[in-house]
């Protein structure tokens, strides 16, 4: 089944960054870890991976950097699996069409 996921670069550069396994990050690491972003373009990228659910942040407010380097954040587990596809997805294997008669 294919995922109903669209990221973009940026965002799939934090997923990465925080990685899928459920382990928590600080903003201060996950802004080390993806040093081509700049504070306004890693922000926003975060807020929308926040407000679609696919990350979680102990910080209810992110609104400015110093706000994201003291807060720490984790890939939401549900959608672990889907973010995983949407990442990098791998084509279906086409169904045999060959019936089994006897």
């Amino acid at each position: 089944m294919a995922s109903n996921i669209n990221l973009d670069g940026g965002e799939i550069s934090i997923i990465k960054a925080i990685g899928l396994s459920g382990g928590e990050i600080t903003g201060a690491q996950l802004a080390e870890r993806v040093p081509d972003m700049v504070g306004a373009e890693l922000l926003d990228a975060l807020k929308g991976l926040i407000m679609m659910g696919y990350v979680v942040a102990d910080t209810p407010a992110l609104s400015k950097m110093s706000d994201v380097e003291h807060a720490k954040f984790h890939v939401n587990s549900g959608y672990a699996r889907e973010l995983k596809e949407a990442m990098d997805p791998t084509p279906e294997k086409p169904k045999s069409r060959r019936v089994r008669r006897e």
